[in-house]
């Protein structure tokens, strides 16, 4: 029996707002455990949540950036739910009248194109952190109302590469908008992932597991496609799914139950009595509109006409929007677009390791500047990498580089002629056999005066007086 994957993604992004949902508390990470905490976001009695509109706005954008329906008016409602890192016990969070409905996104998978619905987008608090040992438990509840947009999607997702498209396109547009950092190690966006499988042809969904609260794009591919494997295994054994909620353990490879999955009725929502429903106006939502910056998809076609990139090229560099800003700081100073973005794409992302671009070790004015070094023939490309890595080094511009190791290209004829010469009086069976149509010797005798010169010839014009002193006026 052959089965069809349904797979729908729940991602919770922290929204970057100075202050929280409810209080003016600081979000910023990493602060000392319990300092950024009020009676607010503690749960006192008798404290009392006032909404930032900071949230709105930026709920606002999401929507509209998606195409999706801003609910003019929206409302919020408690979560029933055993929190042990929210003080107060229950989640303040939206359920009947979500701020978002009906928007979509595009992901390209395999070259085919497709469209995913998200369902809604709603705004609601995040929890604090729990930290375990062997003897203890201790609780950090700094993080306790950070303000979280909940971004759910239909049940579009046909594979685990198209969820970690889906959930990478999000993300880019999350981080063009400047609402959320993006930050996975900071746990800034992370995901649950419903997964269920069916017998191809069939409608009905079949019963599926929650995997909860990942923040790898890797990880969250790879638990995925283990669920996969799992459900489908158990299925044509005929056992039956149970619906749980799961985690994903990357030491062992494995999914691990960590609960049974809850229903909507589950967590008893009601509307919360201590704040009033959201009345958004339309002068407000075109005010937004009108503040929006340019979106994943359209600086990746301009990439394409504007600058002559492949496909592939321009959409790597837009998939991140500090990538696609470095780039285009970059070529706006001058160098060939397509050898910066090789150089970029090669090189740089090399030594990032998936490190973020806003923090680049190398400026774009210096890749930049490398570059046109090449370009003009004041270094070839090969000295252009020894430079590269002496810049990752040492931080200094590629001018100073060159100039203090004397790394210049040679260019002048008549110094270059006398090292062809010299080569070939020394090799004479190999400048017979080049003559006998064995052209692959010109690699040799290139790479014998580059390494006699040092790497500074100009490569060009090394061949060309090979040629020449090979072949004189006979050249074929």
């Amino acid at each position: 029996m052959e089965f069809e994957t349904v797979i729908g993604l729940e991602i919770h992004a922290q929204l970057k707002t100075a202050s929280k949902i409810f209080c003016g508390c600081s979000t910023e990470f990493g602060a000392p455990a319990n300092t950024h905490t009020c009676p607010v976001c503690l749960g006192m009695p008798g404290a009392l949540p006032v909404l930032n509109r900071k949230v709105v706005e930026f709920a606002i954008k999401m929507g509209l950036a998606t195409g999706a329906t801003i609910n003019r008016s929206n409302q919020f409602a408690r979560k029933n739910y055993f929190y042990p890192d929210l003080p107060k016990g229950y989640q303040t969070s939206q359920f009947e009248s979500p701020i978002v409905e009906h928007g979509k996104v595009e992901i390209e998978v395999d070259g085919q194109v497709r469209e995913i619905g998200i369902t809604r987008m709603h705004m609601e608090e995040d929890a604090g952190k729990l930290i375990h040992n062997d003897s203890s438990s201790y609780v950090d509840l700094n993080r306790t109302g950070t303000p979280l947009l909940e971004i759910v999607s239909e049940p579009d997702l046909r594979s685990p590469q198209e969820a970690c498209a889906y959930l990478k396109k999000i993300h880019a547009i999350l981080r063009y908008l400047d609402i959320c950092d993006g930050n996975m190690q900071e746990g800034s966006f992370r995901c649950d992932a419903n997964i269920s499988l069916r017998p191809v042809g069939q409608t009905e969904l079949g019963m599926r597991t929650e995997l909860k609260n990942m923040n790898s794009f890797r990880h969250v591919q790879a638990a995925l496609e283990y669920e996969v494997r799992r459900q489908r295994d158990l299925l044509l054994d005929g056992g039956k799914v149970v619906q749980q909620t799961l985690l994903w353990n990357p030491d062992t490879g494995r999914t691990e139950p960590m609960r049974g999955k809850e229903d909507a009725h589950d967590y008893r929502y009601f509307p919360c009595p201590d704040l009033v429903p959201i009345e958004i106006s339309e002068q407000w939502i075109e005010e937004i509109r009108a503040t929006l910056s340019e979106l994943p998809d359209a600086r990746k076609n301009r990439f394409i006409t504007e600058y002559g990139l492949p496909e592939y090229d321009a959409v790597i560099l837009t998939g991140d929007r500090a990538l696609a800003e470095y780039f285009e700081e970059a070529v706006r100073l001058g160098p060939d677009p397509k050898k910066l973005s090789n150089w970029i794409m090669t090189e740089l992302m090399r030594e990032l390791k998936g490190e973020d671009f806003d923090n680049c070790p190398i400026s774009a004015r210096q890749l930049s500047s490398l570059l046109l070094l090449v370009e003009k023939g004041t270094i070839s490309g090969k000295i252009a990498k020894t430079v590269f890595r002496e810049m990752l080094t040492t931080g200094k511009d590629p001018e100073t580089i060159v100039a203090e190791k004397n790394l210049m290209q040679v260019s002048d004829e008549a110094e270059i002629m006398q090292v062809v010469m010299e080569i070939l009086a020394a090799n004479p069976e190999q400048v017979e056999e080049q003559r006998a149509g064995k052209s692959k010797l010109m690699g040799f005798f290139v790479g014998q005066l580059m390494r006699r010169m040092k790497g500074k010839a100009n490569p060009a014009m090394a061949n060309e007086l090979f040629n020449k002193a090979i072949w004189g006026e006979n050249r074929p």
